[in-house]
């Protein structure tokens, strides 16, 4: 590395008389220069930048019509998106209103359902209590019969004689018969 800086360092002292070196002296060879690089950087980077700049612009103009084409399809997504939002929307508020009717029918039918099971279980409780009772007063109506006819019976035995009693007790037994039947 010392070597290369050596050389530019030797190359700056060379003498400029009549061979090819390079002048130090700034304020001289500055311009100059400049003007030989500014002039072939004009001259044959014209071409260059122009096609650059001219790739770079047809680059910039596919990339916005691209750009154009995607946000066209984008809005029309969108639009899309929209109507089925909006005809979504509608069915949910149809549904709503639907299933608020439904579950309100349903809630009447309910309670009338209920109004009549209740309505049944009372008449089959009357029902009920109306046979207790009616079995309760057969019950009794049998049992004073029978004290009756006991009773009847227990009068007859003591005031009549033996054939008159069994003849008695025949025409009980036989009323006694026809009456169980008809209880059957």
């Amino acid at each position: 590395m010392k070597n290369v800086i050596d050389s530019f360092v030797y190359l700056g002292h060379w003498p400029s008389a009549g061979s090819f070196g390079f002048n130090t002296d700034i304020l001289a060879t500055n311009p100059i220069n400049l003007s030989v690089v500014l002039g072939v950087l004009i001259y044959f980077g014209k071409g260059v930048l122009n096609d650059l700049l001219d790739n770079r612009k047809q680059r910039i103009l596919s990339t916005i019509r691209n750009s154009e084409e995607l946000r066209k399809g984008v809005v029309e997504q969108l639009e899309r998106a929209r109507t089925r939002l909006r005809k979504v929307e509608i069915e949910a508020d149809e549904y709503r209103t639907n299933g608020y009717s439904e579950i309100e029918r349903e809630k009447v039918n309910l309670i009338n359902a209920t109004s009549d099971s209740l309505e049944q279980l009372e008449n089959y409780k009357n029902e009920t209590l109306h046979f207790e009772q009616e079995k309760a007063i057969n019950q009794v109506r049998q049992r004073v019969f029978q004290q009756a006819l006991q009773g009847a019976l227990g009068t007859l035995t003591s005031c009549l004689n033996n054939e008159l009693h069994f003849r008695m007790i025949r025409a009980n037994i036989r009323i006694l018969g026809a009456m169980q039947k008809i209880t059957d």
